[in-house]
């Protein structure tokens, strides 16, 4: 079972790194993150080194800063643009600004 891992996790990275300019760290938040994180976040966009992820609010914004290093070291492994920082917006500023 655990070669059938590192084969999945092959066949992702390679995924990713094949993915167009910008979208594999926008791809892989939901890998560096887990289900349950990525069912109630959404990543935005990448630029200029820094991923943008909607979060409902203040509360989930706080507790994901705290686990962001280690969802940059994730998305840094499978991607081929280096993540520098994540940007927790909430998501009702996403929408105003629509």
């Amino acid at each position: 079972m655990e070669q059938a891992g590192a084969a999945l996790e092959k066949v992702v990275a390679a995924s990713l790194r094949q993915a167009a300019p910008g979208m594999g760290p926008v791809l892989a938040w939901p890998i560096a993150c887990g289900q349950a994180v990525a069912s109630r976040t959404t990543a935005l966009d990448f630029s200029h080194g820094t991923l943008r992820v909607a979060v409902p609010d203040a509360g989930w914004r706080s507790e994901l800063k705290s686990l962001a290093p280690n969802y940059l070291a994730i998305i840094n492994r499978y991607t081929k643009d280096r993540v520098q920082r994540i940007e927790f917006v909430l998501t009702s500023d996403v929408s105003s600004a629509s």
